[in-house]
Formats: C-alpha cells, sequence, structure tokens
C-alpha cells in the first residue's frame, strides 16, 4: 500500500461515521447540546468538515468551498473563512445551527471529494514537505494531513458519543 491509499482510507472512515452520527436527527437535535456547555452534534461535525475544507484548501492554494458554495447558510454562519470553530465558547457552539443533516453529510462529502483527490496526488517524499512554518518544529505535510484526519476521527467519535447521550 503506498501513503496516498493509506491516507485515502485514514481519511475515507470518517463520512460513514458522520452518516451514523446525524442519521435522523432534525434540525433541532443538531444543535441541541447535550449537557450545559458541551458542543452539539452539529457543532462537531461541522467543525471537523470545516478544518478539512480550511487546511486542504490552505495545502491546494485555492479557495474553501465553505466560502465558494450556500453552506454558511446551511448553517446559519456566515461564510467567514477564519471560523473554523476554534475556540468557541457556548455562545459560538450555539450559533452553529445546521438545516439538517443532510448539511452535515452533504458540506463534509463535497469537502471529502476534493480531500481525497488531493490525496491521489501524493507520493511519500510529498510528506516531508514543510507547509507551516510558523511552528517550531516546522509542519511538514505528513505532520499536517494525520493531525486533520486525527481531529476528524477524535470529533466524530464525540458527536456519537454525544448522540448517545440523547438516549
Amino acid at each position: 500500500m503506498d501513503v496516498s491509499d493509506l491516507l485515502i482510507e485514514a481519511y475515507g472512515r470518517i463520512p460513514p461515521l458522520v452518516e451514523a452520527a446525524v442519521d435522523g436527527l432534525d434540525a433541532d437535535a443538531l444543535a441541541t447540546p447535550p449537557g450545559p456547555g458541551a458542543n452539539t452534534v452539529g457543532w462537531l461535525v461541522w467543525h471537523l468538515a470545516r478544518v478539512q475544507d480550511h487546511h486542504v484548501a490552505e495545502l491546494l492554494d485555492e479557495d474553501q468551498l465553505w466560502v465558494t458554495g450556500d453552506w454558511a447558510a446551511r448553517f446559519g454562519l456566515e461564510a467567514d473563512p477564519g471560523n473554523t470553530g476554534y475556540g468557541h465558547d457556548a455562545e459560538e457552539v450555539a450559533a452553529v445551527r445546521p438545516d439538517g443533516p443532510e448539511a452535515c453529510t452533504g458540506y463534509l462529502g463535497a469537502v471529502q471529494e476534493r480531500t481525497e483527490a488531493y490525496l491521489r496526488t501524493l507520493s511519500g517524499g510529498d510528506l516531508d514537505r514543510v507547509v507551516d512554518d510558523r511552528w517550531d518544529p516546522p509542519v511538514t505535510l505528513g505532520v499536517r494531513l494525520v493531525s486533520v484526519a486525527d481531529d476528524s476521527l477524535q470529533h466524530v467519535g464525540q458527536a456519537a458519543y454525544a448522540r448517545g447521550l440523547r438516549g
């Protein structure tokens, strides 16, 4: 298995887990926290898709899908390319209101499609390229891609847990 296939396998695990987490939930259920101060299922799924969209768009030197489509409106938000959910407080979490599970799966699906197309172009030697020198040590492409996949899988697990708390 080459690096491209490995990364596609890792990223490919995210959408079915998201589908299971949001399946059958209406807009209110997606936006209702399981407890005070907790992240909602809708926010968690939105956030993981936003981070992937943000980082992959940066790697491709392209606009984020968030700002080029109607996704922001479907989540009740402005198309702010800097808003990925990082550091959100409870009020900002509550402002993320997907209009239904299709908004969650649709946005992630569009992001995932672009991500997989990008991953297909990679070879092992690409992973050592520095993509962010604002950190010490600088972040390589391999580290960035693993970080995004890891973040996504953690958040979809949290979304599944939050859904389970609903009963």
